[in-house]
């Protein structure tokens, strides 16, 4: 079966790299900025006509949140009418699509944990591209019989490339005390997590696509943090992993978001409920109050510490 990934270069494009290469009976293509400008309709059309790809990952964005407020037509490019051309190629081939937003698209006002059906009212740019995104692909389905797709929200990306945790390991080493930001929730997530749960939901043990409900997913690993809060794990992880660090976990300051202004607002509250996804996963019925058994929910959705924890051991290790 043909695979095309959009976004090689980023955190989940490599993240997928990683995972799809290792599957032998899977043909993988993965593009980046140097093979496709995802701002040509045209060149993104070419590369997937020459694809002819049954599963189609998109796991590009434009991710620079505060730049977007001054670069509004280059976010919407991207993260709008992109993921726009590749779903009209999905549904018109009869292929599925993986698609990844964020939680971005809410504004934070909710207490718990958002849903995916709640309102959506992002505050920037970035948010509102993205959400712009999810809205196009929904209606090219919409409007076609054929093909599947999954919108994939998440938050706090790490991986293979620049993130919070590794800006803070770098910090650590340099500084003796630092202000973070404590009143900021959200859920840390691992790309390789998310490029394993993503092929869980479209693939079966064969590597062949599986057919699931079409439609929006929150996928983040179980938990919630603060960036203090993963801050202040991310140091406990490195100085149990044998890292030699200026700073102490306990030098770390939390402090409010109005103390550390920044161009494009952020939502408050980032916290994302996942049971619809687990549901799916379990192959059970919405209604089915029995849902994902417990042990199945710890495997495949484990506590952000975790695999953080995981992630700076392996860092530490190169």
């Amino acid at each position: 079966m043909k695979v095309l990934v959009f976004g090689a270069g980023g955190q989940l494009g490599k993240a997928f790299h990683a995972l799809l290469s290792a599957r032998k009976d899977l043909d993988v293509k993965c593009v980046g900025r140097a093979e496709c400008d995802l701002t040509d309709p045209l060149a993104m059309t070419q590369v997937l006509e020459q694809s002819q790809a049954q599963l189609i990952i998109n796991a590009a964005a434009y991710t620079a949140v505060d730049q977007a407020e001054t670069d509004t037509e280059s976010a919407y490019a991207v993260n709008a009418h992109a993921p726009e051309v590749m779903a009209q190629y999905a549904a018109k081939h009869k292929a599925t699509f993986l698609h990844y937003s964020t939680d971005y698209v809410f504004d934070g006002s909710k207490l718990g944990f958002y849903l995916e059906d709640d309102v959506c009212n992002p505050l920037g740019v970035y948010g509102k591209s993205k959400r712009a995104g999810e809205v196009a692909i929904q209606k090219v389905f919409e409007s076609s019989p054929a093909g599947q797709y999954a919108i994939l929200r998440t938050s706090w990306v790490y991986g293979d490339g620049g993130n919070f945790i590794r800006t803070i390991l770098r910090l650590a080493k340099e500084r003796e005390e630092l202000k973070v930001i404590n009143d900021q929730y959200g859920v840390p997530t691992s790309a390789a997590w998310l490029a394993c749960i993503s092929l869980e939901l479209v693939l079966d043990a064969h590597s062949q696509i599986k057919t699931f409900p079409s439609g929006i997913y929150h996928a983040v690993p179980a938990g919630e943090a603060t960036w203090y809060g993963l801050a202040t794990q991310v140091l406990h992880s490195a100085i149990e992993a044998g890292m030699i660090l200026k700073l102490k976990p306990e030098a770390v300051k939390p402090i409010p978001a109005i103390e550390y202004p920044l161009p494009a607002p952020r939502p408050q509250n980032s916290r994302m409920g996942t049971q619809k996804l687990r549901i799916v996963l379990a192959d059970k019925k919405p209604n089915d109050s029995s849902s994902y058994n417990e042990t199945a929910q710890i495997s495949a959705f484990p506590d952000w510490r975790k695999m953080v924890k995981k992630y700076v051991k392996d860092l530490s290790a190169k």
